[in-house]
This record gives C-alpha cells, structure tokens and sequence, in this order.
C-alpha cells in the first residue's frame, strides 16, 4: 500500500503551504459525502474505509519525499521542515465498512487541524471512491444473481496491479465468493477459484484428452469449459464421458459456458445431464456477465448456478467513478472561540452542502426494516419511539413524521489523536465483518430499494434544527 504523503494532489500541498504562511492551522470538521448512487441504483454500498484507516496511520513525508518537494521550487524551507514531522494528529469518523449508504450522507468525518486535514483530501477520496464503486456494483449482481455463487475474475481487465487488488477487496464486501487474484487471496484470505481456460484444450490433441487429463489431476474440482469447439456436440458430451468415469471414483464435475446465447445453452445443457443422470453437476457461466444480464436470466428461470464476472465487475463498467466529495463544514472561530458551522452554495441546489457537524441516524420500523436515514447536528440525538418531524434536504417543504422502533448511529470514531481507538484485525478477519455487514444490511432494506432497475428511492433527511441552520445560511446568502 502507498503510505507516502506525497499520494495527494499537488494543489493540496500548495493550499498548506500558504495556510501554514498565514498561520491558519487551527481545528476544522471535513466530511466526505458522495452525491448520487452509481448505475442508477437504489443504494451503494462503503468500502475502502479500513484500507484508509491503514494509510493515514502511516501516512508520511520521507526525506526523498521532502527532497523531491524542494525540486518544485515553489516550497520555503520552514514549509518543508514543517513537512518532515507531519502525521495526522486528528480524529476520525466513519461507518462500518460494508454500511448500505446514500447520497449526502457524511460516510467519513475528520476532525484536525486545516493542514492535516486538507493534505488527506486525495488519499480519502482515491480509496472510498474506487472500492465503492466496486462493492456497490459487485452488490447489485449478488441481488441479481440472487445471492448464487459470483467469481470475481477481473485481475486481468482491470486498472493495473493496484486497482486489481483493491477491486478483488471490494467485491468481496460487496458479495462475490471468491477471486482467481491468488495475490488478493493470500493478504485478504478471499477464497481463490479457477480451472481452466480455452488454451488448454486447444493444447491437446483433442477435447476428450483435454477434459480426461484435467480429471486426473484434479478430480475433485473439475469443471469442465464445454465451449471450445462446439457446446452440445462436443462440448457436453465428452464432459459426460469424463464425468462418468469420474462418477466411478466417487467424484462429481461441473461444467462451464463462456459464449453463445447462455439462456439457450444453459437449458439444453441441464436437460443433456439430467437425462445422462448427472442432476447434481452445476452450471456456471460467464461472458461480459453484467447485473442487468443476469437479472434477466435468473428472471426466466436459465438453470444457472454460479456466476463468473471479470470486466464489469472490477471496472463499474458503464460508471467510471463513484462520486465522493469532501467538503469542510466546519471551521474554527477565533473571536468566539468555537467551530462554526460552513456551507458551500452553487447555482446548482444539487451541490449546496448541508452546514456543521454532523451524525447520521438509521431509523427502523417496527418490522426491523430500514424507513429512513437522518441527518442531525452533532449535539442532538435522535431517540426510538419517540416522534420527529424530518425535512428533504433540498426542499423544506416536503417534509414528514416517523416513530422509529430502532434508531441507530451509523458514523463511529475510529481515530482518535490520530490513533486507532480499537485494536487493528487481520485483513482475513477484517473483509468478513465487512462483507457481513453489508449481507446483513441489505436485509433491512425494501426490496423496491434494491431493484435493478428503476428503484425506489430511500429516504434521507435532515433534522428540523440542521434544517433550520441550513436555511439561516440560505437567507443570509440571498442578495
């Protein structure tokens, strides 16, 4: 993992040089927020929180990097020095990773001092945004797949060595079972999965060797890729002459697709092995697989029971990036002596921020099923069984009440004075929790929330005191 301080944008560098010249270094609030979920979906999921809590723990200037700095030669000696004993001092907020989010919600919140604070920028956006990106994408096919098994398999479609392994982390959270990226098993402890490809059995002398000699050495994982030649002439059938002898050696196969009309293939296959007597045998396919190919498929009922998903898993596919901002919301006022609440206006309501500190709050209903999630100033809690009037956050007068039978804080302190409050686990034992939170969570959740396509949109809201300051910014504002 890169713990240089130097991953961040060189504009952040030059923005702490000249709030160190101006003695401007005192305490501010940050909250990173993202603005819309990705692939006109209903929910995203957080991943990429722990990774940072990891770096920013180890996050430093090195002397090649202070030296490199001195190169630019836009940076004063009293600057570098500074540089040389940085380390974040602050504290920070954030969600459990593998957390359902939505758009304004504050997923991160820092607290520290405006250079610490500013320098982070980068490095908290570059880990939350991409692995976001993928666990949310990597969600949408688990639902699609109707929690079947998925095979992440994308190491060699995706961006370089260091977005493969960040992507094989993230759609693990975000469902899949397992990777072919060994390296990603081996430092997350994400199951490893694989047989063969297309050259190994264009490098036998036929299709039966291929899939007889493959038996052989690994006879309690064979599955067989049947599409090679000609799927239901050649394909099928010799995986059914191996498989009956591996059937004699108390051993069973499974068989793969990768081209062709899968919805097609798919049933003609299962019907061949079924009245070959191999009921048992699994089907897995793949081929540019996306959430919307499979949502389909499972929808009529393709007898399909495992999923492989490379390229659109581990890119976005049609999305490029998440959305995450980070946008200050609060800054220190020397005269009175206290933070005080910021917001940034536009012309576009869309990316006016909402001002201070704040919690979000996730509200249930008496099912245990999620109706809301709030967003509150630091100081106010939001109690169950209790009613509360809640505001959009653009418009104030779509508005409406609710008696939660559940309230829960979603943002908890994970740094504090730039120390973890909470021993580090293994990253085997990390990306579990993780990924349990998220398999969890969605079964809060609507399904209306969680379709493909067209989903409902879940509710986020303000409090009638953010909802107030909010709009005292606003007033103040109006020329």
């Amino acid at each position: 993992m890169e713990t240089s301080a130097l991953f961040t944008d060189f504009y952040e560098l030059t923005m702490a040089q000249g709030y160190w010249k101006e003695n401007m270094n005192e305490p501010v609030v940050f909250d990173m927020f993202f603005r819309k979920n990705p692939f006109n979906g209903g929910f995203s999921v957080l991943a990429g929180n722990e990774t940072l809590i990891d770096i920013i723990t180890e996050f430093r200037f090195s002397d090649e990097d202070i030296a490199f700095l001195a190169e630019q030669k836009i940076f004063e000696k009293g600057f570098l020095d500074y540089l040389k004993d940085f380390r974040f001092t602050g504290d920070l907020y954030t969600m459990d990773e593998g957390t359902i989010v939505f758009p304004q919600e504050p997923i991160v919140r820092i607290h520290a001092n405006l250079i610490e604070a500013q320098i982070l920028e980068g490095l908290v956006l570059n880990h939350i945004n991409f692995q976001s990106l993928i666990a949310t994408k990597t969600a949408r096919t688990y639902l699609a797949s109707k929690k079947a098994p998925i095979m992440e398999f994308g190491l060699r479609r995706a961006q370089g060595p260091d977005g493969a392994m960040s992507a094989s982390r993230a759609a693990f959270i975000g469902g899949a079972s397992g990777t072919s990226n060994t390296l990603a098993g081996k430092r997350f402890g994400i199951p490893v999965m694989g047989t063969m490809a297309h050259s190994w059995i264009m490098s036998h002398n036929s299709e039966l060797e291929a899939f007889r000699e493959y038996s052989k050495i690994y006879p309690d994982n064979s599955v067989f890729l049947i599409d090679t030649y000609d799927t239901l002439h050649s394909g099928i059938q010799n995986a059914i002459e191996v498989g009956r002898e591996l059937a004699a050696a108390g051993h069973s196969f499974g068989v793969r697709l990768d081209s062709g009309d899968i919805s097609y293939l798919s049933r003609e296959v299962r019907k061949i092995l079924d009245a070959a007597g191999f009921t048992d045998a699994k089907i897995s396919v793949s081929n540019e697989l996306t959430e919307e190919i499979i949502s389909t498929l499972t929808a009529n009922g393709a007898p399909i029971d495992s999923w492989g998903v490379g390229t659109n898993m581990v890119t976005g596919g049609s999305e490029s990036s998440f959305t995450g901002v980070y946008k200050l919301s609060a800054r220190y006022n020397r005269l009175a002596n206290m933070l005080q609440p910021t917001m940034k206006f536009s012309e576009n309501p869309a990316k006016m921020t909402n001002p201070g500190v704040k919690n979000v709050w996730r509200l249930y209903d008496e099912n245990g099923m999620a109706g809301a999630d709030i967003l509150s100033l630091e100081n106010e809690v939001i109690e169950a069984d209790k009613e509360y009037r809640y505001f959009h956050t653009m418009v104030d007068y779509r508005q409406f009440l609710f008696t939660a039978s559940k309230v829960e804080a979603l943002l908890k302190k994970r740094l504090e004075n730039g120390r973890r409050t909470q021993p580090r686990e293994k990253d085997s034992v990390q990306i579990r929790k993780s990924r349990k939170v998220m398999e969890t969570q969605l079964d809060t959740f609507d399904e209306s929330y969680k379709r493909i396509l067209n989903p409902h949109i879940y509710k986020v809201s303000l409090s009638e005191n953010l909802k107030d300051l909010k709009k005292m910014f606003i007033e103040a504002n109006i020329r």
